[in-house]
């Protein structure tokens, strides 16, 4: 598992730690994402709605994580690339929109208020993290979920086309430009562990929700 330990930091460049947290304990490493039952069996129009609706309520409203991030930018280079995610992110909330309609209402589960629960305080944890005052946590939170969601957006699509619409080119992942910016920005050790310790903490909320729809599609089949 990649951590944020400053001799790791020394080790390797912050931009290829980050890439390393992510393929190691973001949406891809998580066995519910990209699960044939997922995708393709026989309840999975049930588990996929489920997948949009949840995901609209972690980042399908506006303000977004990535926009609060933006409102704590102060360096022109992390300011340009934060202005282009939220752009990008604008296009992705709207096709959670497209989606959601095509998918239709969220499946009857068993222990849903929970669930709702759990997924809002996910989302507040978040929006915490991309306000943070801690230098550097606001653009590795954003960082994070710009590079997970191609992941996300695979599943997302397999969705789409099972739903009837169109995917749109995903337009923000690209992973050499968020690597080449985190080397630049962290500068210092205490800039170097806030933007990890804000990307890897998105990452453990996204896995909280593949475990949380993962649980899910367990219960409507126990049911």
């Amino acid at each position: 598992m990649a951590t944020a330990s400053l001799g790791m930091a020394r080790a390797a460049q912050i931009g290829q730690l980050l890439i390393a947290s992510v393929e190691d304990d973001g949406s891809a490493s998580h066995p519910w994402c990209g699960n044939p039952d997922l995708l393709r069996g026989e309840d999975s129009a049930r588990s996929l709605s489920d997948l949009i609706h949840y995901l609209c309520t972690l980042h399908g409203r506006y303000p977004g994580v990535i926009d609060h991030a933006s409102t704590r930018a102060v360096e022109p280079a992390s300011r340009a690339w934060l202005a282009q995610a939220t752009y990008a992110f604008a296009g992705e909330r709207a096709y959670l929109a497209r989606l959601a309609v095509a998918a239709g209402p969220v499946p009857s589960t068993p222990g849903t208020a929970g669930t709702d629960s759990t997924i809002i305080a996910q989302r507040h944890a978040m929006e915490m993290l991309a306000q943070s005052e801690r230098h550097g946590c606001a653009l590795g939170t954003a960082m994070a979920i710009v590079l997970d969601w191609a992941q996300v957006r695979t599943v997302l699509d397999a969705a789409a086309i099972r739903f009837g619409v169109e995917p749109p080119p995903y337009m923000a992942g690209d992973v050499g430009t968020v690597a080449t910016l985190a080397d630049a920005f962290a500068g210092s050790a205490a800039v170097q562990r806030a933007l990890l310790f804000g990307a890897q903490q998105v990452l453990l909320q996204h896995r909280g929700l593949w475990d949380v729809l993962e649980a899910r599609h367990e219960a409507r089949r126990a049911g």
